[in-house]
């Protein structure tokens, strides 16, 4: 695969992550979709089994997500411009603590986009409780799992 294609399904695959961001956007679908094309591209067994891994890491996401209260994030005043911050600190804070990071990161953009709106530390506290109340986790979840894809996809071409 060359270096055009490469780039091609890093786009791809960071649309599929900000697309998790915004509703009614299929992200997980974005992703998935550009790791088959990766592999059907590059057929070998290690690309194989990324997209192996990433369509049951996919596949485990959707059904937690199932399990969790539908998403009615708007309800508890989550704006767009909240979506950029927790999606900023998941990538950040999966950069720099890989994998668990990401939960952390999360939810420290909700607290760093609550804090000057609301106020102060307890008000701040208790809006990021109320978002991930009303959708967050389902989110989360799913930016999770993509960011997993993400990092796999990543190490296979830098290193694989």
């Amino acid at each position: 695969m060359g270096a055009w294609e490469l780039l091609l399904v890093g786009v791809v695959v960071v649309l599929g992550l900000c697309g998790v961001l915004v509703p009614g956007v299929p992200g997980s679908w974005l992703v998935w979709a550009a790791v088959l094309w990766w592999a059907l591209s590059d057929p070998r067994t290690l690309t194989w089994g990324v997209l192996v891994g990433a369509t049951l890491v996919l596949l485990l996401a959707q059904a937690v997500r199932w399990a969790l209260p539908p998403r009615r994030l708007r309800e508890a005043g989550a704006t767009p411009r909240m979506r950029v911050y927790a999606g900023g600190g998941a990538l950040l804070g999966f950069l720099l603590l890989p994998v668990v990071g990401s939960i952390a990161g999360f939810l420290a953009g909700i607290y760093l986009y609550e804090r000057p709106r609301q106020g102060g530390h307890g008000p701040a506290k208790a809006a990021v409780g109320a978002v991930m109340r009303s959708g967050g986790w389902n989110v989360l979840t799913e930016l999770f799992a993509c960011l997993l894809v993400t990092a796999a996809w990543l190490a296979v071409v830098i290193w694989g």
